[in-house]
């Protein structure tokens, strides 16, 4: 069986998220993979879909180092529970990936990156993006372009319609050949890529897309989080995947 390690991303800033009504998270940071999204925190619903599985054998989080005392306290029941490391991120997310990725373990196989702000994924589509990257080394999700796509200049006015024909939305998690991804990463220099495919391609190599969801959804603002609270109960919640906190007699709420 093919072993993965799984890096999630939480050390961004949340600028576009905290300045459109984030709710305050207590007294810690108001930044979305930390808010409390109908009983557990967005980035814990991620976490224990990939805990629970077992060709997961690492699992990794990267969060602001001024947010990591805060963190421990915050989630320490939780952490209790899942075997996870705790990195401290970069300047940029590239930056985090890469310092996480720099403690993936040599006999890891495959490498998977996911947002700590997208919650609403399943274990069955993880089983599906691992199962692909066993074929093609390089894998996304991704979901056809559906709407009409306009170029606009800085002052809104539309220059022209872009043909959507052939153009997909990236999602996460993102697996890769750890080898793959440590060559990528090593020939990266200064370049912020938008995502860890975009290191690949400039390594000339292929990345195959497998068709995601449109509930895959990223928690980028204030009207983001709300509409996951209204679709994070229509996922399919399959026997068998556990809540790793401390209150075992609890229904695992949101755990798909």
């Amino acid at each position: 069986m093919a072993t993965f390690a799984v890096i999630l991303a939480a050390a961004g800033k949340s600028t576009r998220f905290q300045a459109k009504g984030a709710q305050v998270l207590g007294a810690g940071p108001q930044k979305k993979p930390f808010m409390d999204l109908k009983g557990r925190a967005v980035w814990l619903r991620s976490a224990e879909i990939f805990a629970n599985r077992d060709d997961v054998k690492q699992l990794i989080i990267s969060i602001a180092a001024e947010d990591i005392d805060w963190f421990k306290q915050k989630f320490r029941p939780n952490l209790a529970f899942l075997e996870i490391e705790i990195v401290a991120g970069g300047q940029e997310r590239a930056d985090s990936v890469q310092k996480a990725l720099a403690r993936v373990k040599a006999d890891i196989d495959y490498v998977a990156i996911h947002d700590a702000a997208r919650p609403l994924i399943t274990d069955k589509w993880v089983g599906e993006l691992f199962a692909a990257a066993e074929q093609s080394d390089a894998v996304i999700p991704a979901v056809r372009i559906s709407s009409t796509l306009k170029r606009a200049g800085k002052d809104r006015r539309i220059l022209e319609t872009v043909d959507r024909t052939d153009l997909w939305a990236a999602q996460t998690p993102q697996v890769f050949k750890r080898q793959l991804l440590l060559d990528a990463y090593a020939q990266r220099g200064d370049f912020q890529p938008t995502d860890e495919a975009q290191l690949i391609e400039n390594l000339g190599h292929p990345v195959t897309i497998v068709e995601g969801s449109p509930l895959n959804q990223k928690i980028t603002t204030a009207a983001d989080f709300r509409m996951a609270e209204a679709l994070v109960n229509a996922l399919p919640k399959p026997k068998g995947i556990q809540a790793l906190h401390p209150f075992a007699d609890e229904e695992p709420r949101g755990i798909f």
